[in-house]
């Protein structure tokens, strides 16, 4: 069933449902993407065969690993969101910079940090952040507990020590992981209706 969303809010073609591994992106964002009537992308499925044997040989990825990747689902998004299409993306986007380049794409990895705070540069998608947050202890309890993923939870750290939560000027909700799946959801709807 869909959710009838404001105006204002409706101009958010696309939502990005962001936090460390094992924070529950991908559980949220198919259950969200599934209430909301949205098209859904995991960007774990997009990952390069060289990342995915990188992580499984517990080599942290840095920006030249995630850079190109990032760019694959910014054009993946800026293509559904031109057809009309609304979308839910669940990707780690650890870093503003990350976030930066699903908005903007790959030209905004060449502009300086300046000129993208006055908005210069390339047209902007609509994005909204639902950052799924909580403590190195919860969420490392819950990777362990997680079988047949290619990310071990031995890499939990790496993504805490680059994490950038999301702040202002970006448009986004925080959400603490500790709550129950429907509460998620629900506080997701709620919020966007009532932006």
């Amino acid at each position: 069933m869909g959710v009838d969303l404001d105006p204002a809010m409706a101009a958010a073609c696309a939502l990005l449902v962001m936090g460390v591994s094992g924070s529950g992106k991908s559980t949220v964002g198919a259950l969200l993407a599934s209430e909301l009537g949205w098209k859904f992308y995991d960007a774990d499925d997009y990952h390069p065969e060289e990342n995915r044997r990188k992580m499984e040989k517990r080599i942290p990825l840095n920006d030249q690993d995630r850079i190109p990747w990032l760019c694959t689902l910014h054009d993946i998004l800026l293509r559904d969101v031109a057809s009309g299409q609304h979308v839910v993306l669940a990707c780690s986007a650890l870093k503003k910079m990350y976030r930066d380049i699903l908005i903007r794409g790959k030209k905004s990895t060449s502009l300086k940090y300046a000129e993208l705070e006055k908005g210069e540069g390339p047209t902007e998608m609509q994005l909204l952040v639902i950052y799924l947050s909580g403590s190195l202890e919860v969420i490392s309890a819950r990777l362990h507990q997680r079988k047949g993923h290619f990310m071990p939870p031995e890499l939990l750290q790496s993504q805490f020590d680059i994490l950038e939560p999301p702040s202002a000027p970006e448009n986004f909700i925080q959400i603490s992981v500790e709550k129950n799946l429907p509460e998620i959801i629900s506080t997701i709807t709620r919020t966007l209706q009532t932006t």
